[in-house]
């Protein structure tokens, strides 16, 4: 099946640069491009794409708010840089489904899409455990004095398993190799997981496991 993709980036050369690896790729066709968060949402609630490749600082409409607009319609892949944190914590709340460098390799990139477009939102491991461990830092979010949110008592054990592999930023293959389950069972629960605790992402259920210090006993 091949994957629909929108690229928005306010720098033409970025966009056409993103463009062009993207559309080499045998799997994906890039049906639009945006120069700013305005152009991007309009665009992607018309063509309806399977993930939109979002630049987080653009005029008119930023990626984070354009991402928030955009939940529920589409999955928002943020490029991203680690010096622009209060960006990225901003594009988590938002609901982003996974994140890479601005000017990451071709190769990852592709493979990127092709992860946020299967509902593997943990795109790049070595990215997100990061900005999960920071945003849970953040005065921003819960205090570890705080109770867990209540939706917690409504998951089933092994739906806490889950979220703990969530946590600790594994694929939905990983999650099923470490609890001995199909990647396909995986998926399920996290869906699961994610309707239960109103959650946009996997990546927001994983920063809520890091916050509330749910993990494995192994891990």
């Amino acid at each position: 099946m091949t994957i629909r993709v929108l690229v928005a980036d306010d720098q033409a050369a970025v966009r056409a640069g993103l463009v062009l690896i993207l559309g080499d790729a045998p799997d994906i066709e890039v049906v639009g491009e945006a120069a700013d968060g305005e152009q991007a949402v309009a665009l992607a609630r018309d063509l309806r794409p399977d993930v939109v490749v979002m630049d987080v600082r653009m005029p008119r409409l930023d990626g984070i708010s354009a991402t928030q607009q955009l939940a529920g319609i589409t999955d928002v892949l943020v490029l991203t840089t680690f010096d622009l944190d209060e960006y990225v914590f901003g594009a988590l709340r938002a609901g982003a489904a996974g994140f890479l460098l601005k000017h990451t390799d071709a190769a990852v990139l592709v493979d990127g899409v092709r992860l946020v477009a299967r509902g593997e939102g943990l795109v790049a491991p070595a990215v997100t455990r990061r900005l999960i461990a920071a945003f849970a830092s953040q005065p921003a979010g819960r205090s570890a004095a705080q109770e867990p949110p209540v939706e917690l008592a409504s998951l089933t054990p092994r739906e806490h398993e889950v979220l703990a592999c969530l946590g600790s930023g594994r694929s939905n293959a990983e999650i099923g190799e470490r609890l001995g389950v199909t990647e396909a069972t995986a998926k399920t629960h996290v869906s699961r997981i994610l309707a239960k605790l109103g959650l946009r992402s996997r990546v927001q259920a994983a920063v809520l496991a890091q916050e509330f210090g749910i993990s494995l006993p192994s891990d």
